[in-house]
């Protein structure tokens, strides 16, 4: 069953740059992509979700493409499957048609994520939808009136392997790799149903109980709107995340 996992998260991202590969009408970049994820938990029902997020846009220090903020309300079934709910805020830096304004967009979302262990290994996959409002442009220096629409729903599969004998634990290392699905739908969705594929392998080092460093390499090919056109964004990562328990200790 491991194998199985392992080699599905490999071959969604080998047939996505396959694809890639044979795609003429294509722009290279090269960002950097930093990350800190939260998740606090209030009570054995309740907790708080809090990611924000930083990149840049081409040749890896060359400006900047997008930030996030990104809050949700988790309501625990169990200690391994949870559902959240939330807004995002995600600001659009300028883009090459439009250097002088940057685009604002709403995202309402929600979630299911669940865990699930395989003696020392750990496996992590989440379905998220989302509801995008992009603010539209007038022109170089001002927003016009009004949004445009579509759903987007995103499939994240996330493998562990330690490379501690001692499992995951304080100060241990683990070999990481994550593949992500986004798809694109909704009135205003024409050409490119598929949005794109995130694909990431890296290390995790474990700063303590509860909280983890991640960096890597992070593979992202999308198609843009247009349909004939796409982005392959090969990316180095580092996210940081933070756990918090608050319950009574009994």
């Amino acid at each position: 069953m491991r194998k199985r996992i392992f080699c599905f998260v490999i071959m969604m991202s080998s047939v996505a740059f396959a694809f890639c590969q044979s795609v003429k009408s294509k722009e290279h970049l090269q960002q950097l992509w930093f990350g800190y994820f939260n998740q606090t938990r209030f009570s054995n029902k309740w907790g708080l979700w809090v990611d924000l997020h930083l990149r840049t846009k081409e040749d890896f220090t060359n400006d900047l493409s997008q930030s996030i903020i990104r809050l949700g309300v988790t309501y625990y079934i169990n200690d391994v499957t949870k559902l959240t709910a939330g807004y995002a805020y995600v600001n659009h830096f300028p883009q090459d048609n439009h250097k002088e304004i940057s685009q604002p967009e709403h995202r309402g979302w929600q979630q299911i994520q669940w865990h699930t262990k395989y003696g020392k290994k750990r496996m992590m996959q989440w379905i998220r939808l989302e509801e995008k409002y992009r603010h539209k442009i007038l022109n170089d220096s001002t927003l016009a009136d009004g949004y445009s629409f579509n759903y987007k729903l995103r499939y994240n599969l996330w493998y562990e392997i330690p490379l501690s004998k001692k499992g995951i634990v304080q100060g241990s290392l683990s070999f990481i790799a994550n593949d992500e699905v986004h798809i694109n739908f909704g009135k205003q969705i024409v050409n490119n149903y598929f949005d794109q594929n995130r694909f990431f392998i890296g290390f995790k080092y474990q700063t303590n109980a509860h909280d983890n460093l991640q960096a890597g390499y992070m593979n992202l090919f999308q198609q843009l709107p247009a349909g004939n056109r796409y982005k392959n964004i090969n990316a180095i990562r580092f996210f940081y995340f933070h756990n918090l328990d608050l319950r009574r200790k009994k």
